[in-house]
């Protein structure tokens, strides 16, 4: 490196390393520029209005509320999972049912929200505890010692160590208005027992008036909420509850109380539902505390007089059920399985207690925040609600029971005049319904206005059924679905996500096949599926039975497409087949059958077109000749 010319000048001819290094150090310090004469060049590609010349809006710091914009939020945490997209995503599985997915949607957000509540508070508790401890060690600490307060002389004797005495006046002032740094103890000489100062308990087992009457510090516990779905089957109770055990983070399990049986007994016990919530959870205790129990068939386990024998799944398993149901200790006894002892077993999972021990461990399990949603189908329930609200009477003018015509073939649903004195004693307000065409191409009908007998159930109801009071109140929320007529039927058949039909045509496609179904063939189809009276399930039967032969005889053929119209579904023939370079005239008889069947509406609509008269005139003319 080459010198400036004044130090060359300045500096003799032989110079050491170590002073030339120290020149070249001051030289470079007395020739830096200043800092505020430095300048820096501003990018304006980053430069943001917005925030120049602002300083920050809010700070966080732990254990502290949180200022600035954020200081009104929820300390809970931000809501995953609202009522309303729940509501939403029932709705792509499940046709009609809208109060039933309410009170779902609704229960299972108040859980989730309760149990980050109880989260909460356990986590503030846990605070609070560790400050107070922390607090309290600082008057234990070794060192250190006790405060001043804390050391009281007059119960000590120095008379017979009156060296102490100087000692301890010359230390009273040596550090005014500090601690004490030394604890004085007499461990020569120790105190007499009558001397010896009384013993206080920390903590006393039996609490004082005062405290039992302050509850200012006492946080609020907020209780669950049960719910019961009851209605007839295959209208969409089990079928809620696995899209929500499919959707939620939460640990969810299903158990079918048919199987249930007192102690003692060939069956399930109770408790099985819990190990069931239990393995769910991966064997997870806090999840499984948390999690939702379904308890399906619900029904199954009334009460009911036997004139032979002994009702061995009836009262006896539901008073096993109060307990769990309003929050006891369960003992679970998790059993290993094969894989946990070979490597590469299942992560977590319990191991046995000792070799050979095939029983597995035994975890204790609490119920109190689970979540029990009980479902059934309470056959005949609507029966008893009848003859509670349709009372029979004598005179003229007075209301009797009859028998209604229009009524379902299970007798759940109204309609009619009957129907109206129903509607006045509803126990809940229905919005007016807002007409929404089919965005998947199905005509609708017009339907006529329904009531759900089973909305107005009360607890006495199902105490005559044959569930005990107990139960019954500790199941504060009943919802009914209705049952499903042709219209809904049809709408099963084509909007959920994983409807009928669109499972026929994928495994159709499958085969390299195309299948469809026009929209004469659904209405025969939902047609016939509701005269079974097995709701939803029925519709499976009618459409294995009508492409039976067709699965049959286009696999490995040239068939390229297949199409079932209504005469298919009125078994008059067979499902119409159309092989390669046959697309155009699928498409044609395709349409051909829709505007038939449109014209068939039509003409159901307006009697004037299947007549074929045009004005009011022959419209007269005909019905006075018969026609």
């Amino acid at each position: 490196m080459m010198l400036p010319r004044t130090l060359q000048r300045a500096l003799p001819v032989a110079v050491s390393s170590q002073a030339r290094a120290s020149y070249l150090a001051l030289y470079s310090i007395s020739h830096r520029a200043p800092l505020s004469q430095s300048h820096t060049r501003k990018s304006s590609r980053f430069n943001r209005s917005d925030f120049s010349g602002q300083g920050f809006s809010s700070f966080y710091e732990p254990d502290q509320p949180t200022r600035g914009p954020l200081g009104n939020t929820s300390n809970v945490g931000a809501g995953l999972i609202t009522p309303k997209v729940l509501r939403q995503h029932l709705d792509q599985f499940v046709v009609d049912q809208d109060r039933a997915k309410i009170v779902l949607s609704v229960a299972v957000h108040e859980h989730h929200l309760r149990i980050q509540e109880i989260k909460r508070q356990h986590h503030e508790q846990a605070r609070l505890e560790a400050q107070a401890q922390r607090r309290a060690s600082v008057y234990r600490h070794p060192v250190e010692g006790s405060p001043k307060s804390h050391f009281d002389p007059s119960i000590h004797d120095f008379s017979s160590h009156p060296q102490t005495l100087p000692w301890l006046s010359s230390r009273a002032d040596e550090f005014p208005g500090q601690q004490s740094t030394v604890e004085l103890h007499s461990h020569s000489d120790p105190l007499p027992y009558s001397e010896a100062p009384a013993y206080k308990p920390a903590s006393s087992t039996a609490p004082d008036s005062d405290s039992l009457l302050d509850t200012s510090e006492r946080q609020l516990q907020i209780e669950k909420s049960n719910v019961l779905i009851l209605g007839p089957t295959g209208v969409g109770k089990t079928l809620m509850c696995k899209t929500l055990a499919k959707t939620l983070g939460l640990p969810i399990s299903m158990s079918d109380c048919t199987t249930f049986t007192q102690a003692g007994y060939i069956g399930d016990d109770v408790e099985s539902c819990v190990a069931r919530l239990f393995s769910a959870a991966n064997y997870d205790i806090d999840a499984t505390e948390h999690g939702i129990i379904v308890l399906d068939e619900i029904d199954k386990i009334a009460g009911s007089k036997m004139s032979y024998g002994k009702d061995v799944g009836g009262e006896g398993v539901q008073q096993a059920l109060l307990k769990i149901i309003e929050g006891t200790t369960v003992q679970v006894q998790a059993k290993p399985e094969k894989s946990a002892n070979k490597p590469g077993g299942m992560p977590g999972g319990p191991q046995p207690p000792g070799p050979g021990g095939n029983k597995g461990e035994v975890f204790n399990i609490r119920t109190d925040n689970i979540l029990f949603i009980c479902t059934g189908a309470f056959s005949n329930l609507h029966k008893i609600v009848l003859d509670r609200k349709s009372k029979g009477s004598m005179g003229f003018g007075a209301s009797i029971r009859t028998s209604n015509a229009h009524a379902a073939a299970d007798g759940v649903m109204l309609t009619g005049p009957e129907a109206e004195s129903f509607k006045k004693d509803s126990p809940f307000f229905v919005p007016p319904k807002n007409d929404v065409p089919n965005p998947f191409g199905v005509r609708q009908i017009q339907r006529e206005e329904r009531i759900n007998v089973l909305d107005h159930v009360q607890p006495a109801d199902l105490q005559k059924f044959g569930m005990i009071p107990e139960l019954i109140g500790r199941i504060p929320t009943v919802c009914a679905v209705a049952a499903l007529d042709e219209e809904a039927l049809v709408r099963v058949l084509t909007e959920p996500k994983d409807s009928l039909i669109r499972q026929e045509e994928h495994k159709s496609y499958l085969r390299n096949i195309e299948l469809r179904f026009t929209n004469g063939a659904l209405r025969e189809i939902a047609r016939k599926a509701s005269r079974m009276g097995t709701g939803a399930r029925g519709l499976r039967h009618v459409v294995d039975q009508l492409l039976l032969q067709a699965k049959y005889e286009t696999p490995g053929s040239s068939v390229k497409h297949i199409l079932v119209t209504q005469d298919v579904a009125l078994l008059k023939r067979a499902p119409l087949y159309f092989h390669r370079g046959q697309s155009a005239a699928f498409e044609a008889a395709h349409a051909q059958e829709e505007e038939r069947f449109e014209e068939e509406l039509r003409s159901q609509e307006d009697p004037t077109i299947a007549s074929g008269t045009s004005n009011f005139q022959e419209y007269r003319k005909a019905s006075a000749a018969g026609f």
